[in-house]
């Protein structure tokens, strides 16, 4: 296979300065694989995902998709779904029209559109939310309605900001197994921004841990569990035991 082939995302000497911060990436991710994205608050995991997205232009160097230069391409040509920590719902919209502009910004939909909306609201439990207004839902539910929404898009890449931090306990378990099925079924290739290492158990297979705007570490996760030597990733991990599984 060629070795472009296993590279879904790869990031040229990107370099972007937001106010006093300063962000330098350069690296690649694997295809078809779970990358956690982790490391302390405000060391430039969002803006990772904004650069790849394209919600932010790099001042220097490019981003490459499947091979193809999208560093100049606008976020809805990008082959790219992407979660964001608010959600970022139309507040005037009902459910249903929330998602269907996922899948067309005309909402052009057919009867197999229409029923994919109804599906994945029920995948992540909303069921019979089609006409319900974001306003009306508690947090959880405006981010699982996010959520619905990447999965009717049926993008190659998905790019998820924290999509669990506003779930309770039993509801975020429930979402983290779908977002694994889900993975199982469609081999995308997902970044999990996670401030939990209990996620990077359960779903990583690889871990990009970011320090002061730049990677520290890009590993399989084994590797990256195993790195009790730097201080910043034993303060991520803490002091419970986790246990080294693959997903």
């Amino acid at each position: 296979m060629p070795e472009q082939a296993s590279r879904a995302i790869r990031l040229n000497a990107v370099r972007l300065q937001l106010g006093k911060s300063a962000f330098h990436f350069d690296g690649s991710l694997e295809s078809g694989r779970i990358t956690a994205v982790v490391g302390p608050s405000g060391s430039g995991k969002s803006t990772l995902l904004n650069l790849i997205s394209g919600f932010e232009k790099p001042d220097s160097g490019s981003i490459e998709i499947a091979g193809q230069d999208v560093t100049a391409l606008a976020p809805a040509e990008r082959p790219v779904s992407l979660v964001f920590q608010d959600n970022n719902l139309f507040a005037h919209l009902d459910l249903f029209t929330n998602i269907g502009l996922g899948i067309h910004p005309a909402m052009r939909l057919t009867p197999s559109d229409r029923n994919a909306i109804s599906d994945a609201l029920t995948r992540v439990g909303l069921q019979g939310y089609e006409t319900r207004l974001p306003g009306s839902l508690s947090g959880g539910e405006r981010q699982r309605a996010a959520f619905a929404r990447a999965l009717v898009r049926r993008r190659p890449v998905l790019l998820l900001d924290e999509p669990f931090a506003a779930l309770d306990p039993g509801l975020r378990a429930a979402m983290v197994d779908l977002l694994a099925d889900l993975h199982a079924e469609t081999r995308a290739t997902i970044l999990l921004v996670t401030h939990d290492p209990r996620d990077v158990v359960r779903l990583a297979h690889n871990v990009l841990f970011i320090e002061k705007g730049e990677v520290l570490v890009n590993a399989p996760k084994e590797d990256f569990l195993a790195r009790g030597d730097l201080p910043a990733i034993r303060d991520f991990l803490g002091e419970e035991p986790f246990q080294r599984q693959s997903p």
